[in-house]
């Protein structure tokens, strides 16, 4: 497979997962935008377009950071690169370019998708919840529509690929993001037989599940009230939840002895394998208490840093022409 047409499926799934995870964050925030008496709610307001960096465009942009200012930026303005009709545009564009590698009902769900997205700016939504129901629900349509109709090739583990380096990507951000703001910090977590007693703190913890459909996992795995220690296990330990750190880093290193790399990139190709492993390790083998003694903060930096090193690789030694 041509390198450019490996990058173009690549993306066309990171733009999609994005689109998703964006809309996810936004309900959250959404949410607890309406909660009485929240705390911190500019902060929590202020939350997305710190994961996405576009905080510093958005004050140029907008008079003020409310929930309508911040709904428009991150979700219907075009201007915006972050934003989710931005992610989808990109998508659409990518998968039009690779037209001949996916099938006839992966391109039906993305280009219908992008054809309704673009007319909502004009025509207007009739509320926000149906708009992120909206695109979560085309999101899952393509990716059933890739998983159920396209041969397992290339371009099927280029897709895959795509989609778990951004979800990985997300989780991480929206984790680091979330715990800071949350009430009581991370980084001094109570013990974890001491139960959340707060209801602001409550909805904070039960928001950032549900932002990741982690909710009902949750509860069918402790069984217990919500607790940051235990919140923290889950997103980032367990491989039996699909948007955790640990289950996005297994389906990386399960990806990728199904691709080659480009020729004259072989060693290239073995870093990819390399850093992709050593991430998965550490996941396997680690533990929360390591986790939170180091903190929650510094060390999703440090992932963060590692898969953006892992992305770079992978552009080098499958996505890029020689």
């Amino acid at each position: 497979m041509l390198s450019r047409t490996a990058s173009q499926l690549f993306w066309m799934s990171r733009y999609l997962e994005r689109a998703e995870n964006l809309v996810r964050m936004l309900d959250v925030t959404h949410s607890l935008s309406l909660l009485p008496q929240s705390r911190g709610a500019m902060t929590e307001l202020a939350a997305p377009l710190a994961v996405t960096g576009t905080l510093e465009s958005f004050t140029q942009s907008q008079s003020s950071l409310d929930p309508e200012h911040l709904f428009n930026f991150m979700a219907l303005d075009l201007s915006n690169p972050a934003s989710v009709l931005s992610c989808l545009k990109g998508a659409r564009e990518n998968a039009h370019a690779v037209r001949g590698q996916i099938t006839a009902e992966m391109w039906e769900a993305i280009n219908s998708t992008w054809l309704e997205a673009r007319s909502f700016p004009k025509r207007g939504i009739p509320s926000v919840s149906s708009f992120f129901d909206w695109v979560k629900e085309r999101s899952h349509l393509f990716r059933g529509a890739t998983y159920g109709t396209l041969q397992r090739n290339d371009a099927y583990n280029f897709i895959r690929l795509g989609t778990f380096i951004e979800r990985a990507d997300n989780t991480a951000r929206l984790l680091d993001v979330k715990s800071q703001l949350i009430e009581p910090a991370v980084e001094s977590l109570v013990p974890v037989d001491v139960p959340v007693e707060s209801a602001p703190d409550f909805y904070a913890w039960s928001a950032l599940l549900r932002s990741l459909s982690a909710f009902e996992a949750y509860h069918a795995v402790y069984r217990e009230s919500l607790d940051g220690r235990r919140v923290t296990e889950l997103l980032i330990l367990r491989p039996d939840i699909p948007r955790s750190l640990r289950a996005c880093c297994d389906e990386i290193v399960a990806i990728l002895p199904h691709i080659e790399a480009k020729p004259g990139a072989q060693d290239a190709g073995r870093e990819v394998k390399r850093l992709a492993g050593q991430l998965a390790l550490r996941l396997e083998y680690g533990a929360v208490d390591e986790i939170l003694d180091a903190g929650v903060h510094r060390w999703l930096t440090q992932f963060l840093e590692e898969s953006a090193q892992l992305a770079n690789a992978i552009r080098e030694a499958y996505l890029e022409a020689n």
